[in-house]
């Protein structure tokens, strides 16, 4: 039986909010890294001189999907123009990675891992006949030089082993070969085994160590789902197990676990990788298709709708590297930084802040998200996300309507040449459940849907504001799969330099972000009032946010972290009220560069 998956970009057109966001993406930054940035217009993949490692398979891994759902001929063409060259630097044997022959003892294969994983993608988009046997010769050799002992898992193949089961799931399935699941076993042998680690968790050091990196562990999350089968195992949901563990000791509001650069607490000034995000929101999708549990799906809701946004500029042209719950300013650190292992200026935003890692990482992360709105499985279709994406499967159109997340009303338009089933993931935390105007008490829809018959299905809901406890006695404002924060007005401060020879010149310089009003607030009361908005054409708008909560707060002596001017103490340093009670508004997280967003609530 043929195993559920997403739709190919070919078979779904976006609208609406998000195609309006993925428009700002290709427009900005991700759509340009190109032509700009030497570690990618320059690489070693395509026979440049500068990196030629994991920069340029990051980069299309988002490029590619954000192209064929745009339907944009120049940047589809542009994307062929670096797989041509990467196919064209293939080896004889198989071997697909800039790296000569007498090096690849020492090289580390996590180069092969991603660029397998982002060929796969390229396939599913393209539909290129290459890349099949590309795939086939490259995994093949990779086999033959692990099997035979001439080259072992290094320090990122070794954290990241489980990436390779993305291609290799892709070639069992066409050719069902027996060194496919040995290839497997390698990997996982030869790799991290990061349950055994998880102790190192609970008590987050200023060191930096493989098995506490946060991007690691958070492309681990989907490690024994992507694999499982493979292997010949039982899935066990080591993910929901080794999750609350790191929820408990390193949450964040958003759904994230802290990592600036490695695990971090639950500290609401400490920061989250920008990798993290977009890596924890890829292993959600798979982790959904392979289990069909919700939980995956909502909390990557969260993330997609809080943490990604919040950390890229509204032109999407700037990015930070890491991002804080309470985040007061977006400034240098004159001395030490606050955050663990990383520098100074990871947390403005640029071009490149901190590391390069996430420039080209980033762009995954909303076109990854498009195409985990539907689901094939078996005769069933499934509406897994409530995003604005149209699917047209052979004779099967469903066109969807909303402004999810903002507004929870939702429209499917459907019309078919045969009979099939349609499933609706209707989210846990919907209230008085409405199917065309009538009350509904499910948490899932299933329709038989007719052949030859056009069929319109109107799904509303509603969600409340709620208060939701974070440690230290601090408090988060949450309204179905969006969080809120206390706004900060800021002044950008724009940076244009060039360093190690690479140039930051508008729009793609750096900024700082000065903060230009108070934040030192405490929730005054405990009642709060939803109000919506128009959608506007950036759909996280940080000056018109789309949907808004008033909330009562009072000003408090909250204090500043020991040695730091920029940085909000972790708890107040007073509770008691030193102001007149007033109204404010909370923004969406993700609309609120500046922000406090763990209160404490004073009588």
């Amino acid at each position: 039986m043929k195993k559920a998956s997403f739709y190919s970009t070919n078979e779904l057109q976006v609208s609406g909010w998000l195609k309006k966001q993925l428009e700002i993406q290709a427009n900005g930054l991700s759509g340009n890294l190109d032509k700009i940035w030497p570690d990618i217009r320059d690489s070693a993949w395509i026979g440049g001189t500068c990196e030629g490692w994991e920069r340029v398979p990051y980069w299309l891994d988002g490029f590619i999907p954000l192209a064929y759902l745009l339907k944009n001929e120049d940047m589809i063409a542009r994307a062929k123009r670096y797989i041509d060259a990467i196919i064209s630097q293939q080896c004889e044997d198989g071997w697909i990675c800039p790296c000569k022959e007498e090096e690849r003892a020492s090289y580390d294969t996590w180069a092969v891992l991603l660029i397998t994983k982002t060929l796969t993608v390229y396939y599913e988009c393209s539909k290129d006949e290459r890349i099949p046997d590309v795939l086939y010769r490259t995994m093949k050799n990779y086999y033959e030089l692990l099997k035979s002992k001439k080259i072992k898992l290094l320090l990122w193949g070794n954290a990241r082993w489980y990436e390779g089961c993305i291609a290799l799931n892709f070639l069992y399935e066409r050719y069902e070969e027996d060194w496919i699941k040995e290839l497997t076993q390698i990997l996982y042998e030869q790799g991290m085994d990061y349950l055994s680690h998880s102790h190192k968790w609970v008590r987050p050091l200023n060191m930096w160590r493989s098995e506490c990196h946060i991007v690691n562990i958070a492309m681990m999350l989907k490690s024994e789902a992507v694999s499982y089968e493979l292997l010949g195992a039982k899935y066990t949901d080591l993910a929901e197990k080794l999750s609350k563990i790191l929820k408990k000791y390193n949450g964040t509001a958003v759904g994230l676990f802290t990592g600036d650069e490695c695990l971090s607490g639950s500290s609401p000034i400490q920061g989250s990788e920008l990798c993290s995000v977009v890596e924890q929101m890829y292993s959600y999708e798979l982790l959904y298709l392979h289990t069909r549990d919700r939980k995956w799906a909502e909390r990557l809701e969260v993330l997609a709708f809080n943490a990604l946004p919040a950390t890229v500029s509204d032109d999407m042209w700037t990015h930070q590297y890491d991002q804080m719950s309470n985040q007061i300013a977006c400034q240098r650190f004159p001395g030490r930084s606050i955050f663990r292992t990383n520098g100074a200026e990871a947390h403005m935003f640029g071009l490149e802040p901190n590391f390069g890692c996430c420039t080209a990482n980033f762009s995954q992360g909303f076109p990854k998200l498009a195409i985990s709105a539907f689901i094939k499985d078996g005769d069933t279709v499934e509406s897994a996300l409530m995003l604005p994406v149209c699917l047209e499967d052979g004779g099967i159109k469903i066109s969807v309507d909303t402004e999810y997340p903002f507004k929870n009303k939702v429209k499917y338009s459907i019309s078919a040449d045969r009979d099939f089933k349609f499933k609706i993931r209707i989210p846990s935390f919907a209230k008085n459940l409405k199917v065309n105007g009538k009350n509904t008490d499910t948490s899932d829809l299933f329709f038989s849907i007719p052949a030859n018959t056009d069929t319109e299905i109107d799904v509303s809901f509603e969600t409340e504001p709620y208060f939701e406890k974070r440690p230290n006695n601090l408090k988060t404002v949450k309204c179905g799969s969006l969080v809120f924060s206390l706004p900060i007005e800021y002044e950008a401060k724009m940076y244009e330099y060039e360093r190690n020879g690479v140039e930051r010149k508008f729009p793609y310089c750096d900024y700082e972000y000065i903060p230009k009003s108070d934040w030192n607030y405490a929730f005054s009361d405990t009642s709060l009032k939803l109000s919506y908005r128009d959608v506007s054409d950036i759909p996280f708008d940080s000056k018109n946010p789309p949907v808004v909560i008033s909330a009562k707060v009072k000003k408090i002596d909250w204090g500043y972290e020991d040695g730091f001017e920029t940085v909000c103490a972790k708890v107040p340093q007073s509770r008691k009220a030193i102001s007149e009670e007033e109204s404010i508004e909370l923004y969406p997280y993700g609309c609120a560069k500046l922000r406090m967003t763990e209160l404490p609530i004073i009588k």
